[in-house]
């Protein structure tokens, strides 16, 4: 009874000293009684333990490892290093596949000078899904705050004791890719690496050496001959790859062949040393600073993954889904539990729209020059076949093969072989613009068909300039006095100049360049398989601008694949469709999960009278014996309307040389094409671009080529380093 008498008198002490200290205001209401806290229970003011909680969590989830380690006590300062530390948080993110996480702080209890945090983490996983652990975090007081007492079941409690994570996978193999006849592009198989060593050849065998290899590369004798060129060196030189199994059928014959050299490896094979390969791209080993992205993604660390093209396009669809098991082991690597588990699943493979034999072709088309051809389905968007040059062998890139060692000249190659050129470079169009200018004329009202001009040489109308015609560096007759049809029909520049100067004084040269946007020129044409350069159509400032635009030159720049789209939507009476290169993609069994429709992307903004003229025109060009592509497609036997282009590149360099056509067979069989040549700085369209667009309808029609080219000793090989041409030029 003393005691509680004691306990009594002491409580009424208290309560009587607050009254005296702290008296309540008049009309004050009185405040709720409290429940006195335990003795162990600090009363006064401290700083925040649930802020230096959310401080250290908040940092966690946003992956600041330095601003966490800086939050902790010194005591464990001391114990772990920051590197140890950083590290520590990083491995787990990374076998977690770690996406993100979330937090919880579910309760806190203060002391005088400690303090324990509960707290659930939730862990976004890339490959297991959401994992979830609660948590308690311990703190003492310092001068400067709270600090965190770290240990490793901070993490997960399954780490406590220095345990760790690891990963376990199981990587389905990778999908094909195939042509739309189902040739493959890219298949995994046992491939052999071909080369040649000139100096154990003896005397009499280097055509039978150099025969065999053309036959398992595709190469020409001679182009294989000019990788040493009478330099019998006794060192290895690289060839081109085939596959195993068409090795096996020429190997009693090559096994004992002197200078034949070969050797196996297995791997991501590309067919005939790369069909499209900037199409396909290529894989590659992951690069080491995104490593650890891809290792959170669930990849493992010697996993290849696709670069560029459909190999990266498709990397989701062509890598399947690894199979993973996450397990905790203790530190001295043994298994300790398994915390989930993921089945793989197979990948698919890729079918393409191209036709592996006219895109072979293309390439072997177009190999003498810098350039690119497109050919796309006339009434889809289906890219049948896009070459660029030069190109490249994607099998370069697999170090198991003895050949990489030449993928150092690739790389070194200052015509960037690696660069697109179909979708990726934009070009001055030159005149194949003045399609777009005709239509421009046309729709304006300012111009009609039976307009006349006098083309001579010299173009006069702008003060202060004088700008010639083709004619005139040609040493021709000028054309004379033309309709409009007839000046697309002979490529007038005087005719055009004129036009854009027409245009700019009359305030509407802007319609120039909307009319150029709407044929889909300086726009992205919307393929989404491969990348794209958009180009460029600026609206003209002035007269000067207005008057080169007109001709295609200026500030204009646009793609292969833009004209090649644009010239479609011509022949096809005015749909532009998006290009497209995947046909369907099929999973193990053969079932589609994709296949492909045709998308309009916009309709040429010109009236039926307009297309039909354009039509008829582009038709005149290759057929009337006036037109600038007449000579180059005498004889072919398949209709063929089309516009020759000659771009100025600068002073002291030859012209671009371009053609754009559209085929008017009407086969069931075969669905009319549009085709689209560029050859940098190769001279004029009508000499150069427009013999190469019809071997490839040759190709696409007849299966094959059917006449070599004036710069040609034979089919596929150049006769000099520079082509010779003897055909009478036109722009």
């Amino acid at each position: 009874m003393k005691v509680a008498r004691s306990i009594l008198l002491a409580l009424m002490m208290i309560l009587t000293a607050c009254s005296v200290f702290s008296p309540a205001p008049a009309n004050h209401t009185p405040a709720p009684s409290a429940t006195l806290a335990p003795p162990s229970v600090k009363v006064t003011s401290a700083p925040d333990v649930r802020g230096a909680v959310e401080a250290f969590l908040k940092a966690w989830q946003a992956e600041d490892y330095e601003a966490m380690y800086a939050l902790l006590a010194p005591a464990t300062q001391d114990a772990v290093p920051q590197e140890n530390f950083i590290k520590r948080y990083k491995d787990v993110a990374v076998n977690l596949t770690l996406q993100k996480l979330d937090y919880e702080i579910l309760s806190t209890l203060t002391n005088v000078s400690s303090a324990q945090a509960a707290y659930r983490v939730t862990f976004h996983t890339a490959v297991l899904g959401d994992l979830s652990r609660e948590m308690s975090m311990n703190l003492e007081l310092r001068s400067d705050g709270w600090r965190v007492l770290w240990e490793d079941g901070m993490i997960m409690p399954e780490l406590r004791g220095g345990n760790l994570l690891a990963l376990d996978y199981r990587s389905p193999s990778r999908g094909s890719i195939f042509d739309r006849n189902g040739y493959p592009l890219a298949i995994n198989t046992d491939a052999v690496a071909l080369g040649i060593v000139p100096g154990e050849i003896p005397e009499g065998m280097e055509g039978a050496v150099l025969a065999e290899l053309s036959r398992l590369t595709g190469y020409p004798p001679e182009w294989i001959k000019a990788l040493y060129n009478d330099n019998y060196v006794n060192y290895y030189i690289p060839v081109g790859e085939t596959t195993r199994d068409a090795f096996n059928l020429r190997y009693d014959v090559v096994k004992d062949m002197p200078g034949f050299a070969w050797k196996e490896y297995s791997a991501r094979y590309y067919s005939d040393n790369g069909i499209a390969p900037h199409v396909t791209g290529y894989t590659l080993y992951i690069p080491q600073e995104q490593l650890d992205a891809y290792l959170r993604q669930g990849y493992e660390m010697n996993a290849k993954i696709g670069w560029a093209g459909l190999e990266k396009w498709g990397e989701t669809t062509l890598s399947g889904q690894r199979g993973v098991g996450l397990y905790v082991l203790d530190p001295q690597g043994r298994v300790l539990t398994r915390l989930g588990t993921r089945d793989p699943l197979p990948a698919r493979s890729i079918y393409t729209t191209l036709d592996a034999n006219l895109q072979r072709e293309a390439q072997k088309a177009i190999n003498s020059f810098n350039g690119a051809v497109v050919v796309l389905e006339l009434n889809t968007g289906r890219v049948l076949a896009m070459a660029s040059s030069p190109g490249f062998d994607p099998n370069l890139f697999e170090p198991s093969n003895i050949n990489s060692r030449a993928l150092q000249d690739v790389l070194n190659n200052p015509s960037n072989p690696l660069v697109n050129r179909a979708a990726q470079s934009a070009y001055p169009p030159g005149s194949v613009f003045k399609i777009v200018t005709m239509a421009t004329a046309l729709e304006t009202g300012l111009f009609k068909p039976e307009d006349t001009y006098e083309c001579g040489y010299y173009f006069t109308d702008l003060p202060g300039y004088t700008l010639t015609d083709w004619t005139l560096e040609k040493e021709i007759p000028p054309s004379g006095t033309l309709t409009l049809p007839e000046g697309l029909m002979r490529s007038c520049n005087p005719w055009f100049y004129h036009i854009g100067l027409e245009l700019s004084r009359a305030g509407v040269a802007d319609k120039l360049a909307e009319m150029a946007r709407a044929f889909g020129l300086g726009v992205p044409t919307g393929i989404q398989q491969i990348a794209e350069e958009t180009g460029n159509i600026p609206d003209p400032s002035s007269d000067e601008i207005a008057v080169q635009m007109a001709i295609g030159q200026s500030q204009i720049l646009v793609t292969p694949l833009q004209v090649a789209s644009m010239i479609a939507a011509v022949g096809n009476g005015g749909t532009l469709y998006r290009p497209q290169v995947v046909e369907k993609i099929v999973d193990p069994d053969g079932n589609a999960e994709y296949t492909f429709k045709p998308e309009e992307r916009g309709k040429l903004p010109v009236s039926e009278e307009t297309l039909a003229l354009l039509q008829d025109t582009l038709r005149q060009v290759v057929v009337n014996n006036r037109g600038t592509a007449v000579r180059a497609f005498s004889g072919l036997g398949i209709p063929v309307s089309g516009k020759t282009g000659t771009a100025q590149t600068g002073p002291g360099l030859k012209p671009h040389a371009w053609f754009a056509a559209y085929t008017s067979a009407k086969r069931e069989n075969k669905p009319d094409i549009a085709v689209v040549v560029i050859a940098e700085n190769a001279g004029e369209g009508s000499e150069i671009a427009a013999p190469i667009a019809r071997r490839v309808i040759e190709v696409y029609f007849f299966g094959q080529p059917q006449r070599i080219y004036p710069w040609e000793a034979k089919l596929n090989v150049t006769r000099t380093p520079t082509p010779e041409v003897t055909e009478t030029p036109s722009p």
